[in-house]
């Protein structure tokens, strides 16, 4: 079983290396990484194309979902999975995916769980994923993309690429098309990924606001008035998953003061709130 990461990278030189070495130092399994640069001006090209971890392409694209649907027609690998510059993989991430994959033939798609930190690599909160309510979804976009692992078969065969129209909000009508198309879902019950909540990431730009605002509009009219039973029963389906009985732990993860080697962070109590994204 090969993996297949990829990477779209515009103008992150700094965290696109931290990206790509979290990705490097996975043990035992096949791999490769695809990086889909859209020809960054920000020094990206001075080191990119030189690194052998990974296979780069620097070609201008059409934002960031058509830089990840290049790149999964480039891969070769039986899992595919697409990790932003800000994200990465925590060790022995792709080991456990390999053997709940190799352990659950009839899944297609994997949802795994992540670890979300601040610009310095601090903890904020745990999330964990799971299978989405199609009602639900409309009201609380449930997948962090960083965690989620697809057989090359979801976009190979079903041709379920990211809808390039939206520059933003591309992974909730991804996730959309997903449901609708009853494409077998299942939770990896793993922590495979870390995000940076930067304060900069794409989904609190203008054009993203833009793109909610728009979304909003497609929500059928029956189901708006049962937002508040929608969210409180994901809420509960939380609860009995416990979601929010998590025990002290750690992670490791590259950070900008320390690029070479990862850093061991105590969480002594953690979280699943995610308090900037209430």
């Amino acid at each position: 079983m090969k993996f297949s990461i990829i990477t779209p990278s515009f103008r992150n030189s700094e965290w696109l290396k931290l990206c790509i070495a979290s990705v490097a130092d996975q043990s035992g399994v096949e791999l490769e990484h695809i990086v889909q640069d859209s020809c960054s001006d920000d020094g990206t090209q001075d080191w990119l194309p030189h690194d052998p971890r990974v296979q780069a392409f620097i070609e201008k694209d059409g934002g960031m979902y058509d830089a990840v649907n290049r790149g999964y027609r480039r891969a070769t690998g039986d899992i595919l999975a697409y990790l932003n510059c800000d994200e990465q993989y925590l060790p022995g991430a792709l080991a456990a995916v390999q053997d709940f994959f190799e352990k659950n033939p009839g899944v297609e798609v994997a949802l795994a769980g992540s670890i979300i930190t601040d610009g310095e690599g601090q903890y904020l909160c745990h999330r964990q994923l799971m299978v989405p309510n199609p009602r639900h979804v409309w009201f609380r976009f449930p997948f962090l993309t960083s965690s989620v692992f697809i057989r090359r078969s979801v976009v190979h065969e079903r041709g379920l690429f990211f809808d390039t129209r939206w520059r933003d909000l591309g992974d909730f009508h991804w996730a959309l098309a997903l449901l609708k198309a009853r494409v077998p879902m299942a939770v990896c019950p793993v922590f495979t990924s870390v995000f940076a909540d930067t304060g900069d990431n794409m989904n609190m730009k203008p054009n993203a606001i833009r793109e909610k605002k728009e979304t909003a509009r497609m929500i059928p009219f029956w189901l708006r008035p049962l937002k508040l039973l929608w969210i409180l029963n994901h809420r509960l389906r939380r609860l009995r998953h416990g979601h929010f009985g998590l025990k002290e732990t750690s992670y490791a993860i590259y950070t900008q003061t320390s690029p070479e080697r990862r850093v061991t962070i105590a969480v002594p109590h953690p979280t699943s709130v995610w308090w900037n994204r209430l």
